[in-house]
């Protein structure tokens, strides 16, 4: 489709060539009838020009050529409005054009919010200093986690105060299909923020949802074409879920984190243990369990909800995990699914493939 597109945004900035062509008496256009000026001329040029740089940044950057193809077609259709009776079939290609611009402007404005709440996050990390994970920081944490987080080479290792993650997958919701994905996302621990945006095809459709995580504000938005909202939730009941979101984050993907004095633990046996976290009044708990390696294979957490129909409703939630490898230094789980336990069975909704894993990042790191 990418390419279908560029091949009609260069083949009809060509075609402005021939009213160029055609004003400065460079060769005969037999295709138009109706006399061009000089004045004309250039502005068919510029529509050229327009259209072009158009196409070849949208090969190259495709976050920003919709800026050029806006100018290109509105002089462009100017001048088929001047030159009807010649010009006419290039309002079609206009309008493709314009409908494609549209919804890469969507794609970019949508997008453009969630690098702006990483980018303030990651202004107030910089300065941040960090200390390096002993043995002595394990202590209080029960067996298997303390097992866990030696096996997956904290120990040495800095104190974790952002993580930036990369997945591809598959996604759906309850009746439908599967649909694959790629998101990236920022987690912040020294005041817990959670920013995860998703890109998607549903249906040959471009979706696009946005995760949002703080003291300040939750929420969860889906656009379908990245400009009309399928899904626009906020409130207290998903700044709970999203808290399970992100300590289910940490646990798997950042593990350093766990022995933050915040988090507290009850050992269960020598394959589970129960963390309990409190972020601004709101506590939630999983237990985790783990394998004879010392591996996490599962997190499950009563304190999720799941958006049924347009509406939260609580569920067992668990994230079973496996093929670890290693990632920066780091020994980690490379797929996970995410498991609703519906009254009728278990539902998996997502696979998750880890891409890649940075932590700690700067700004100039984005």
């Amino acid at each position: 489709m990418k390419t279908i597109l560029i091949i009609i945004i260069a083949l009809h900035g060509l075609i402005h060539l021939m009213g160029f062509t055609k004003a400065f008496g460079l060769a005969e256009i037999k295709e138009l009838n109706l006399p061009i000026s000089k004045p004309f001329g250039l502005a068919w040029l510029v529509a050229f020009a327009l259209f072009t740089c158009g196409a070849i940044l949208y090969f190259l950057k495709p976050n920003q050529w919709f800026w050029w193809a806006f100018s290109g077609v509105s002089i462009s259709q100017v001048l088929i409005f001047f030159f009807w009776q010649d010009a006419k079939f290039g309002t079609i290609a206009n309008a493709i054009i314009l409908v494609a611009a549209t919804m890469s402007y969507g794609s970019w404005s949508f997008e453009k919010k969630y690098h702006k709440d990483v980018n303030k996050s990651l202004a107030h990390h910089i300065d941040l200093t960090t200390k390096t994970i002993s043995e002595k920081d394990l202590l209080h944490l029960p067996p298997p986690v303390k097992r866990y987080l030696k096996l997956v080479g904290v120990v040495g290792k800095p104190v974790i105060n952002n993580v930036k993650i990369v997945f591809t997958g598959e996604m759906r919701e309850k009746g439908k299909d599967w649909f694959t994905f790629t998101s990236e996302q920022h987690n912040f621990f020294e005041k817990p923020k959670r920013f995860f945006f998703m890109k998607a095809n549903i249906k040959g459709l471009p979706t696009n949802g946005y995760h949002y995580y703080n003291k300040e504000e939750t929420g969860m938005m889906v656009k379908i074409l990245s400009l009309f909202p399928v899904v626009d939730l906020k409130g207290n009941d998903l700044f709970k879920a999203e808290t399970v979101t992100f300590l289910n984050d940490l646990c798997l993907f950042s593990p350093g984190a766990l022995i933050d004095k915040r988090i507290n633990w009850k050992a269960l046996d020598d394959f589970s243990a129960q963390v309990y976290f409190n972020n601004h009044g709101v506590q939630i708990s999983a237990v985790l369990y783990f394998n004879k390696k010392g591996e996490l294979i599962n997190f499950i957490s009563d304190d999720r909800t799941a958006l049924i129909e347009g509406k939260l409703k609580s569920y067992r939630f668990s994230t079973p995990l496996g093929k670890y490898n290693n990632y920066n230094g780091y020994y980690l789980p490379s797929y996970g699914e995410a498991v609703w336990h519906f009254p009728e069975g278990e539902f998996a909704y997502g696979k998750f493939n880890l891409k890649n894993i940075a932590y700690n990042i700067s700004e100039n790191q984005l």
